[in-house]
């Protein structure tokens, strides 16, 4: 009976092995296939934004920039349709540098490469829409035309919350 009673928790647990990457954004966001209970209406549109303005370790990946990956990836895994899933990430602070081409990076990080890269190029693939908050980037001399192709400069990071608020995008809480 105990054993019964173990075999049948293991089975109805998750943990780390559980975890996945895809299937829109390869390589990039694991997640895990749940069995939920609340229910994403037929043909909810998300219109969803990130926010942040923390800076990865060196050669690391952005953990903000993965969770929009992993945003894609496991509404994709639920039955969403992509045409349904409209993402925004606002990057500002010491950020900007994670969404800088390779030179720029480089300088800021001892030559070491910016692995954010191959993320972000299939994070714009799928329509992702990537903001710079301009002040920021004055701040930290970054110049419009060193950043990775898709990602585009905003006035700041509060005007592009503004437009995106306008668009109806909601803004993840964390």
């Amino acid at each position: 009976m105990l054993t019964s009673l173990f075999t049948a928790l293991l089975l109805t647990t998750a943990g780390p092995h559980d975890f996945t990457t895809g299937p829109l954004i390869a390589d990039f966001g694991p997640n895990a296939e749940i069995d939920v209970e609340m229910s994403i209406p037929d043909g909810f549109v998300f219109r969803h934004s990130f926010d942040f303005a923390a800076e990865a370790e060196a050669g690391e990946l952005n953990r903000h920039l993965v969770s929009a990956a992993r945003f894609l990836n496991m509404h994709a895994r639920a039955g969403i349709p992509a045409e349904n899933m409209h993402l925004a990430l606002v990057v500002h602070g010491a950020g900007v540098h994670d969404v800088a081409d390779a030179a720029t990076y480089a300088a800021r990080h001892d030559g070491a490469e910016n692995a954010n890269a191959a993320l972000i190029a299939q994070l714009v693939e799928h329509g992702v829409r990537i903001y710079v908050c301009g002040q920021s980037a004055a701040y930290y001399d970054v110049e419009t035309e060193t950043l990775l192709p898709g990602v585009d400069m905003a006035l700041s990071a509060m005007t592009a919350h503004a437009v995106l608020q306008a668009e109806d995008y909601t803004l993840n809480p964390f």
